[in-house]
């Protein structure tokens, strides 16, 4: 993500950035939490997007072009745009690093910087982060579902544009894909595509073992079969089991078929059964075909006998939840804390500049709770903890074997970047161990158990306090 997306923003940026410099407040600072609120799916995400987040940031820059527009729409003056010119972003940014298991309510990026600069990232940090963070979600809900079997990502063509393609393809990885379909994202992110033939293969020959016989001949150290153009059992299994048979006289092992339709369950089984009989218990079975986290958990509890799922549309999509409640609100404003409040107790933002910690029992090692406290709160982990719920503050637990960790890394400072980014492959280790941490009932598909995250008292009280004050000092 190279190209220049400075005006990649809603038009509301830049009105309240002028009006910042008219009324003399462009230079105060500024603090700004970018976090999700409660999805419908899933109680917890995985963090993606970073490193384009930081890309765009890095690549403002508004040009001749760019301000000549802004100049047409006869909204703003020549300070202003002559400000626009020389925008550089000279502010930090904290963040949880990608590949991190992440909860509501929690800033997945803190921006500090003056309110002319944090306030125009606004729009195109949401885009970035919440479409990537949505899919890497999604990516290790089906891998979980797989239960340790391969997951393929093929969403290319389904994808609602090449970016979502690509990029999504990248959070997909993360989130614990083995592979992608996708060439360029491939190349983009360090990976090898994965992919075999098509229907129109086999239906461009005279029939269908020429098209296999022909396949084997141009991949014999990668054969993959797709069986269900014509009938699977009848035709496409029998095909395939000879010409399998013809590379071994040659001395090439068949990697497999792949089914792309049909009743998956019954078909990977009969499948199955019978490559054993005629002598290939080594050969896959690769399934395809409008699979989700359900689908493949449902295929799982029928005894599918699947070695690799590859998941496209209902992947790039998140098709059941396809929208990520991203949001990024102000907490700050020339260093006195702001809180929206609203009637709807969902919307109500946590003020002032934060720090998290998650805490992880002493003798398990896996994680017991989330703690959100004020960046300046100190406090002594060697001694007994009492975390509180954060808004049923009768609510409490006192750890005693536990340690703790920041999930905050410095990520840019006035302006450069201090953050080394992981590969896609060390992000997607990263999620991996992420995961693990977490106890099973956390992870469920299904109505999972609700983890902690809880506000320190200073926290709470600063929020009680501007609740009663209408938000503000």
């Amino acid at each position: 993500m190279k190209e220049n997306l400075a005006l990649l923003t809603d038009f509301y940026e830049l009105t309240m950035m002028n009006g910042y410099l008219k009324n003399g407040m462009a230079d105060k600072v500024a603090v700004f939490d970018l976090f999700f609120r409660q999805g419908r799916e899933s109680s917890f995400c995985i963090a993606c997007g970073l490193e384009q987040a930081i890309d765009y940031i890095k690549n403002i820059s508004f040009n001749k072009e760019e301000i000549e527009y802004l100049r047409s729409l006869g909204s703003f003056d020549e300070e202003f745009l002559t400000r626009l010119e020389n925008f550089k972003f000279s502010g930090d940014i904290r963040a949880i690093p990608e590949g991190t298991v992440v909860f509501p309510d929690e800033p997945l990026m803190v921006i500090k910087a003056s309110v002319f600069e944090a306030q125009l990232l606004e729009s195109a940090l949401l885009n970035i982060v919440n479409f990537q963070t949505l899919i890497g979600t999604k990516a290790a809900r089906v891998v979980r579902a797989a239960r340790g079997k391969g997951v393929l990502e093929f969403g290319l063509r389904r994808a609602q544009a090449p970016d979502a393609a690509t990029y999504g393809a990248r959070a997909a990885i993360i989130g614990g894909c083995v592979a992608t379909s996708n060439v360029l994202a491939s190349q983009m992110f360090g990976t090898d595509p994965k992919g075999t033939h098509a229907h129109s293969w086999v239906m461009s020959f005279d029939d269908e073992i020429t098209a296999f016989r022909a396949y084997a001949d141009l991949y014999p150290t990668n054969c993959l079969l797709l069986i269900d153009t014509y009938d699977t059992l009848k035709s496409g299994l029998p095909n395939a089991i000879t010409v399998f048979k013809e590379l071994r006289e040659k001395g090439y092992e068949p990697v497999g078929v792949r089914l792309d339709s049909g009743d998956l369950a019954y078909l990977t089984k009969t499948v199955r059964r019978l490559l054993d009989i005629e002598g290939f218990p080594n050969a896959k079975i690769f399934v395809s075909g409008d699979l989700d986290e359900y689908t493949i958990e449902s295929l799982h509890y029928q005894g599918a006998q699947i070695d690799v799922y590859g998941v496209g549309t209902r992947l790039i999509t998140s098709h059941s939840n396809p929208s990520l409640g991203g949001v990024y609100k102000i907490a700050e404003f020339d260093g006195n804390a702001k809180m929206k409040i609203s009637n709807n107790a969902i919307k109500i933002t946590n003020p002032g500049e934060k720090e998290i910690y998650r805490i992880y029992d002493g003798t398990t090692q896996m994680a017991v709770a989330d703690f959100i406290c004020l960046k300046d709160e100190q406090f002594d982990f060697s001694q007994p903890l009492t975390i509180t719920h954060p808004t049923e503050r009768w609510k409490k637990q006192t750890l005693d074997n536990y340690f703790v960790k920041s999930l905050y890394v410095d990520v840019v400072k006035n302006g450069e970047i201090v953050y080394d980014f992981p590969t896609v492959a060390q992000l997607q280790r990263q999620c991996t161990n992420s995961l693990n941490e977490f106890w099973s009932e956390y992870k469920r598909l299904d109505k999972p158990q609700v983890y902690k995250v809880d506000l320190s008292d200073k926290l709470y009280d600063l929020k009680q306090e501007l609740l009663a004050k209408g938000g503000k000092r």
